[in-house]
């Protein structure tokens, strides 16, 4: 089973760091620069950084790439339907890699930008997914070049994984997610509950994730556009009814952009 660490990057950024400790292997998942990576590597000798994993193109999920391939010799994945620096292998949907020797599955989850992949691996005791800016814990990520349709169907499919999958998210975006979620659901006792576990993380400067799916169906506006207390809160906000789950999604997506 490999150990999972979050390297932070930037302000809010998280490089997530796979790593096999008897092998004193480990992979970097989009990293945005090459220093936290490599302080960890210098602080390790003997390690070696094998792979990177690439969800979308945005820079500071691949800004430390072609640097960190060129000093490692790592083998770079990412989207086949975007431009990855110094990428070996273009992935699809469907398709499975090795990676430590773990299997990942390869999800296309368009809508935050048009080609941004998932990785998922599927482990009965333990699955977890690298979901980079599509699923955030108790969020999603902004409409930057797909549709809020798109998006939508992203998020189902994810939805769909394992109650006990933990997320691995790219970003600390936990606390202003929430807020926005107890303005949908000022009554959802759960949301109530997490902020408050939240908030006090936060002020001992520690990291809000994982999540995990099971957190996320209860506290999450953007899995819950069925629910009748988000539903009546997003009619609200736009001022009209609201007659599909998708629909109530994109009034939501738009709300929180100004929220």
């Amino acid at each position: 089973m490999l150990k999972i660490d979050a390297l932070p990057a930037f302000t809010d950024n998280y490089i997530w760091l796979l790593q096999d400790p008897q092998r004193r292997l480990c992979a970097a998942v989009d990293p945005g620069e090459a220093s936290p990576v490599q302080q960890w590597l210098d602080a390790r000798p003997g390690w070696q950084l094998t792979d990177i994993l690439i969800t979308h193109h945005h820079h500071d999920h691949v800004g430390g790439v072609e640097q960190l391939k060129a000093q490692y010799g790592a083998t770079v994945y990412g989207p086949a339907n975007e431009n990855i620096p110094a990428r070996d292998h273009a992935l699809v949907d469907g398709q499975r890699v090795r990676i430590l020797g773990q299997d990942l599955e390869v999800f296309e989850v368009p809508g935050h930008t048009s080609g941004h992949i998932a990785y998922f691996h599927d482990d009965a005791q333990a699955p977890w997914l690298l979901s980079g800016d599509t699923l955030f814990a108790a969020g999603c990520g902004r409409l930057f070049e797909g549709t809020a349709t798109q998006m939508f169907t992203s998020l189902q499919r994810l939805a769909a994984l394992p109650a006990a999958t933990k997320i691995y998210c790219t970003h600390e975006y936990t606390l202003s997610n929430l807020r926005f979620a107890q303005a949908v659901e000022p009554e959802n006792p759960d949301i109530a509950e997490r902020l408050e576990q939240v908030v006090r993380l936060r002020e001992a400067e520690r990291i809000t994730l994982p999540s995990d799916l099971g957190i996320e169906q209860t506290t999450n506006p953007f899995l819950r556009c069925w629910e009748p207390g988000v539903v009546a809160a997003a009619s609200r906000h736009a001022d009209r009814p609201l007659e599909t789950a998708e629909a109530v999604f994109s009034v939501l997506r738009g709300w929180k952009d100004s929220f």
